[in-house]
C-alpha cells in the first residue's frame, strides 16, 4: 500500500466512530475530592440559559464567602464568557495541544482564571467536523486528573454540560459518578423539557446499573409563567429551584456581559435563593415521563397532536401505479 495515498474520509470518520473512549483514570482514593466538595453537572438544552445561569451562580456563591470552580463542558467553549466579561478563556484542550507541540509541560495557571472568587476553566473541543466532542470531553478530564482535579479544595465544582448531545463522553459524570448530583435547566418549552427529560432517563438508567447520581432539580429560565416546566418537575418528582423571569433587563444585561447575580442587586434574592437550593437540595432519584406523558404536558394548539400519521404507498414514492412484479424467489412443497 502507497502510504502516501490520500485517505477516504469516510472511513477515517467510521474507523474514529468504531474507537472506544479511553477510561478516565479515577485517581488515587486517598486523595479523592473531599466529602464537603460538593460536584454539580448541570444539563439543559443548547441556548436554554446554562451559562448564564452558571456564571451568576458561581459568582454570589463566591460573594457568600464559597469557594468556587466553574468548569465549561461546552464545545462552544462558552460557559465562561459572561464571567469573564465576553473574553475568551484559552481551552485546556488547546493549550495542552500547544504546549506539548512545544515540549513544554502545561501549568495550572495556563487554563485556570478567577474573578472576584470565582475559579474557572473550559475545557474546549475539536473543530466542526474534525473529532468527536465527547471523546474531547473524556480527554479533557483526563488532563483535569494530571493537573491534580482530585486534589483541589473547593466547596463547589460546577460542570456547564450541553444536554443536546447524548454520547457517552457528555454523560461521563452520571456514567461515572463523577459528580454527587444533576441540576437541569430548562424553560417553558417542548424542546428544553425533552432534553431535561433525556438527563432523568439517563440518571434512572445508571441508577439501575448500580450508580450514585441523582438530580437535584430544575432551573426555569425566562419563565414566562405558562407552567409547562413547573408541571414537569412535579410529575419527574424534582424540586423546583429557582425561577428566572423572561424580562427584558436580564436579558439585555446578559447581552452586555454583565452579571446580575451581585448582591444588592434588583434580581439578588434569585440567586442568592438559588445557591441556597442547589448548596442544600439533595439528590432524588427522578421519574421520566414517557414521550406521551410529555406531549401533555402541553396544549394540543402547541404541540398538533391532531395530526394524523398516514403511510406513505410505493405510488407516493415513485410517482407512478404500483405494478406488483411476479416473484423470482421458488417455493418448495412441504413434506
Amino acid at each position: 500500500m502507497n502510504a502516501f495515498a490520500p485517505i477516504n474520509m469516510t472511513d477515517a470518520l467510521r474507523a474514529e466512530a468504531a474507537i472506544e473512549p479511553d477510561p478516565v483514570v479515577q485517581g488515587d482514593p486517598e486523595v479523592a475530592p473531599k466529602k464537603e466538595t460538593q460536584i454539580i453537572a448541570i444539563y439543559g438544552k443548547g441556548g436554554i440559559g446554562k451559562s448564564f445561569t452558571l456564571a451568576n451562580l458561581s459568582y454570589m456563591m463566591a460573594q457568600q464567602g464559597k469557594k468556587v470552580l466553574l468548569i465549561g463542558c461546552d464545545p462552544k467553549s462558552d460557559t465562561t464568557s459572561l464571567l469573564f466579561g465576553g473574553k475568551a478563556c484559552p481551552t485546556i484542550i488547546e493549550t495542552s495541544a500547544r504546549m506539548k507541540a512545544a515540549g513544554a509541560e502545561i501549568a495550572i495557571g495556563d487554563v485556570c482564571f478567577k474573578r472576584d472568587g470565582v475559579f474557572a476553566m473550559e475545557l474546549g473541543g475539536p473543530e466542526v467536523g474534525r473529532g468527536c466532542g465527547g471523546r474531547g470531553i473524556i480527554h479533557g478530564f483526563e488532563l483535569l486528573e494530571k493537573l491534580g482535579f482530585h486534589e483541589w479544595g473547593f466547596d463547589f465544582v460546577l460542570l456547564d454540560f450541553l444536554g443536546d448531545v447524548v454520547c457517552g463522553g457528555f454523560g461521563l459524570p452520571i456514567a461515572r459518578d463523577m459528580c454527587q448530583k444533576v441540576i437541569v435547566v430548562a424553560s417553558n418549552d417542548l424542546q428544553s423539557l425533552y432534553v431535561a427529560n433525556n438527563v432523568c432517563s439517563a440518571v434512572e438508567y445508571f441508577r439501575k446499573l448500580g450508580g450514585n447520581v441523582g438530580v437535584a432539580g430544575m432551573v426555569i429560565n425566562k419563565d414566562d409563567y405558562t407552567g409547562e416546566a413547573q408541571a414537569f418537575a412535579e410529575t419527574a418528582g424534582i424540586p423546583v429551584l429557582a425561577a428566572i423571569p423572561a424580562d427584558e433587563d436580564i436579558r439585555r444585561k446578559s447581552a452586555n456581559y454583565e452579571i446580575i447575580g451581585t448582591p444588592g442587586n434588583r434580581w439578588a434574592s434569585v440567586f442568592e435563593d438559588l445557591a441556597a437550593n442547589v448548596a442544600e437540595a439533595p439528590p432524588v432519584r427522578p421519574k421520566p415521563l414517557t414521550q406521551d406523558g410529555l406531549l401533555n404536558l402541553f396544549s394540543a394548539d402547541a404541540v398538533g397532536r391532531g395530526v394524523t400519521l398516514v403511510p406513505a404507498t410505493m405510488e407516493d414514492m415513485c410517482g407512478t401505479s404500483d405494478v406488483t412484479k411476479p416473484t423470482l424467489e421458488v417455493i418448495y412443497d412441504t413434506v
